[in-house]
């Protein structure tokens, strides 16, 4: 049951017991009942929150463990479709086309067969993370009292190695981050799992240019290879060299302290900025609702 101390972060928890009774049937009212509130209070805050309904919610992540047990095991169709929570094997196909727009035998036949083993194990690893929680990324706790004293744990020169990413680049006013980031991420994970593309990391978001107006905010997916652009969706690359590595602890309200402890670190250490920094959500909200669980890591590119 979520109390009145959890009112500012009642969707992570909620997500919590959600994606443990996954395979169960759940019914609308019996998750506002675990909510405390009504049907029609709860449905209208989730949807606000999170860009779809709970029965949109629940669907698409027993199709995304579905999708990911098609790929990674040898169980046959309907075990995976009775496993995931659906009635039937009729019901689990339609479901399936609806959503990546072929039948799951098809899916599992085409989907990441040139992967090696370890980048595949790595895609199906991060997506039952990463799915349940796409749009809490970045999220913000208005009002809550909860703060880090201390929301950097540490700042050390690193050598980045580079990443390939497809991101999605959006010209935004501060106040409408969130909203973009996690419609963002939403559609480029999307696209990454109905296109078979090996996901190799979390969620990104790096900063090009910000000021008192508009803000140029990249959303970005780290894939195991050069991935094709497609509408606002493009390639692109995280720039290998040396970098300044914050790790963030906390709500992401507090990440502009964890910003200016690096820029004291530059100062201290005579390096300089050499591009544009990003930040790397390496926690899922949905298994760690408590915001003081939540870590991030800033990379910040050093002139070499």
């Amino acid at each position: 049951m979520i109390t009145p101390a959890m009112r500012n972060q009642e969707i992570p928890y909620l997500l919590r017991d959600l994606c443990h009774r996954i395979e169960g049937r759940l019914t609308l009212s019996g998750i506002a009942d675990r909510a405390d509130k009504s049907r029609f209070h709860f449905h209208r805050n989730f949807r606000k929150r999170l860009g779809e309904t709970p029965r949109q919610f629940i669907e698409r992540v027993r199709l995304d463990q579905a999708a990911a047990r098609l790929i990674g095991s040898s169980e046959s169709v309907c075990q995976i479709a009775l496993q995931c929570g659906f009635s039937s094997h009729e019901v689990f196909t339609r479901a399936f086309r609806r959503q990546f727009g072929c039948a799951p035998r098809q899916y599992r036949a085409t989907v990441m067969p040139q992967v090696s083993p370890a980048v595949r194990a790595k895609h199906i690893a991060l997506m039952a993370q990463i799915s349940p929680c796409i749009r809490l990324f970045h999220f913000p706790l208005r009002h809550s009292t909860r703060k880090s004293t201390m929301p950097t744990i540490s700042v050390a020169r690193q050598q980045y190695a580079g990443q390939h990413i497809l991101l999605i680049r959006r010209k935004i006013s501060r106040p409408d981050l969130q909203g973009n980031l996690a419609e963002c991420f939403g559609k480029l994970y999307g696209h990454g799992r109905k296109a078979g593309l090996p996901i190799a990391g979390w969620p990104v978001a790096r900063y090009l240019s910000v000021g008192p107006g508009l803000w140029t905010v990249e959303a970005a997916m780290p894939v195991a290879t050069a991935a094709k652009g497609e509408g606002e969706m493009e390639p692109g690359m995280l720039p290998a060299g040396p970098t300044a590595l914050g790790i963030h602890a906390g709500a992401y309200e507090q990440l502009p302290e964890t910003y200016t402890a690096i820029e004291k670190w530059m100062d201290a250490n005579n390096v300089r900025p050499g591009g544009s920094p990003w930040e790397s959500y390496v926690t899922d909200p949905a298994q760690h609702p408590d915001p003081a669980d939540w870590r991030t890591e800033v990379y910040w590119p050093l002139a070499e």
